[in-house]
């Protein structure tokens, strides 16, 4: 299994996204926690503890931005060598290079290839980035 023991913190307000992701994600082996509004991200994590990847949505219900949350969970020094990428439907030619220019691991575009996605989680967690629109934009 790609992602046997890996723990994945997610922020993600759709409840089909987190019932892909967690099912793709969660047959590789990988634990996974969810945050369905990014509110206080911090305190979430801290109750999860030693994440190995974080996965942001940029676009969130009330306007929460991930790239605010970025910011906020490096804030926290704990969390400075944390990988983290955007998972998200955001527009590619605005979204890749501002995530880029933030320090994000990587960005993949929705809908996710569901045959490709756990393996893009486990090349970014061993320190690869990975930058994949699926060439549709």
């Amino acid at each position: 299994m790609l992602l046997q023991g890996k723990r994945i913190f997610i922020v993600e307000d759709n409840i089909h996204n987190r019932i892909i992701f967690n099912l793709a994600l969660t047959a590789q082996g990988a634990s996974v926690y969810f945050d369905p509004h990014g509110r206080d991200p911090n305190w979430r994590l801290q109750a999860m503890r030693d994440a190995d990847l974080i996965i942001l949505d940029l676009m969130l219900w009330r306007g929460t931005s991930g790239y605010d949350l970025f910011d906020e969970i490096r804030a926290d020094p704990e969390y400075a060598g944390v990988p983290i990428i955007a998972v998200s439907a955001a527009e590619p030619s605005i979204a890749l290079p501002k995530t880029r220019q933030k320090g994000f691991a990587g960005f993949i575009a929705k809908p996710i290839d569901d045959e490709l996605f756990a393996g893009q989680i486990a090349r970014i967690i061993a320190g690869e980035q990975i930058w994949y629109t699926a060439d549709r934009y």
